[in-house]
């Protein structure tokens, strides 16, 4: 997805009961047990689907589809971004009617949405052949437990973007460690004190990125047993680098997505930013006098040695246990983003491919962007995607979690104190809130 829209992801908590979360008695619908047959008569004979999702390429895409497949019609509703669209389709799940056919679901959602029973498994539809043509994270991101309940969509491998001209200004190498990296912020805000490394005040996708590179796995779920270990060996290695640049006020305050920190991007003022491979197209959009300043670089690790990033962000896109026309709910599915006539739409709107043959593709790789100095910045983020994939797995009940994040691990940032108190009451919460949806949830 267009991740310029993240934004918004925890302004509202989807609460999972403990009947649609563990008897999944309000999914709607069931699986059909089709085949790949199934899709193609399905294609043959036509009919309508819905589509609910806020890419900006949805529109172009959906376009292509319906001139290759002419009698398929397909309604593309934008039901919101995120949360918002999280919400609503959350009440037709619980209502049992009324959700689209298919449906953009972040990687991070997904398992809640796959735990309550509301997405149909693709595999009978011969979705698990498609498995060598995506990257192996995100592949992982959309099948569990046996299943698979989507196609990736994009993908989010996490770089370091970087202010070339003010590293240069200020003597700074471009840091391969995170010891050199709080280095640099120290001497960055040395030389000016209305410079700062990056901008963070605080975001539960980030944060669960850096644990993930760190090697920390604070979160797993099996069956209706949940671990929430906010405090496991990753984060703790986490914190000890990123306690140093909160504690000594190293880092901007402002808020991610707002004007102030797009002009702070163009003006030097926030000097890098640790996110993942979608944000080129933001930058160019949105942070137009920085043009020829930015370059792209490997995120930073604890040893400078073996590459190793996470992913932050991406989608993917299911099928709905509602829709009335599975097979060819299905079909639109492995077409919009599997085939070659779709991607290829995707990635002229600025989304970063899933899809291997699109990350392998010369002409992918050889961009040379301008904005970015004439660097093949999509080579730095194709070998990150290599190195992004570490196991890390969401709570059945994230959408949740990333919603009371700034009322926990916020006020860290806020008051810039040491992150373990946050995290600490951030846990605290996630276990309060999964045994109150019927969960067992332990911390060991």
């Amino acid at each position: 997805m267009h991740q310029r829209l993240r934004r918004g992801l925890s302004a509202l908590a989807i609460g999972v009961t403990a009947t649609i979360a563990l008897a999944a008695c309000a999914s709607g619908g069931s699986s059909s047990g089709g085949s790949s047959s199934d899709i193609d008569k399905a294609l043959a004979k036509g009919g309508t689907l819905t589509y609910w999702s806020w890419t900006p390429s949805a529109k172009d895409q959906v376009a292509a589809f319906e001139k290759q497949y002419p009698k398929v019609t397909v309604k593309l509703v934008n039901a919101g971004t995120g949360s918002d669209q999280y919400t609503k389709l959350q009440n037709t799940v619980k209502a049992g009617s009324g959700a689209p056919d298919v449906a953009q679901v972040e990687y991070y959602a997904l398992p809640q949405f796959a735990l309550s029973d509301s997405l149909l498994d693709l595999s009978s539809y011969g979705f698990g052949d498609l498995k060598s043509k995506f990257a192996a994270s995100t592949w992982n991101s959309v099948a569990m437990n046996g299943k698979i309940y989507g196609l990736p969509q994009d993908s989010g491998p996490m770089a370091l973007f970087y202010n070339k001209k003010v590293f240069d200004k200020d003597g700074i190498a471009v840091p391969k460690t995170w010891d050199e990296y709080v280095a640099a912020a120290k001497k960055l805000h040395q030389a000016d004190p209305n410079s700062y490394i990056a901008a963070d005040s605080g975001d539960a996708g980030f944060t669960t990125s850096m644990i993930a590179q760190a090697g920390g796995t604070p979160f797993t779920t099996k069956g209706d047993k949940v671990t929430v270990n906010l405090a496991d060996a990753g984060t703790k290695k986490w914190t000890s680098t990123w306690n140093q640049l909160v504690e000594q006020g190293l880092l901007s305050k402002t808020v991610g997505w707002t004007d102030d920190w797009y002009k702070q991007l163009g003006n030097g003022q926030i000097a890098t930013l640790i996110t993942g491979a979608w944000m080129p197209g933001n930058l160019e959009a949105s942070v137009a006098a920085a043009e020829g300043d930015w370059r792209v670089a490997p995120m930073p690790t604890y040893d400078g040695s073996t590459a190793q990033t996470a992913n932050n962000g991406g989608s993917s896109e299911v099928v709905m246990k509602q829709s009335k026309n599975q097979a060819l709910a299905a079909g639109f599915l492995k077409w919009l983003n599997s085939s070659k006539e779709s991607t290829k739409v995707f990635m002229q709107s600025g989304g970063f491919p899933s899809a291997t043959a699109d990350l392998n593709s010369s002409a992918f790789q050889e961009q040379k962007p301008a904005y970015f100095g004439g660097q093949q910045i999509n080579k730095v983020l194709v070998d990150a995607s290599k190195s992004s994939d570490n196991g890390f797995t969401y709570l059945p009940y994230q959408v949740y979690a990333n919603s009371v994040y700034a009322d926990t691990v916020g006020q860290s940032y806020e008051k810039g104190t040491s992150l373990e108190s946050g995290l600490k009451a951030w846990q605290d919460a996630l276990v309060k809130y999964g045994k109150q949806q019927g969960f067992t949830v332990s911390t060991k």
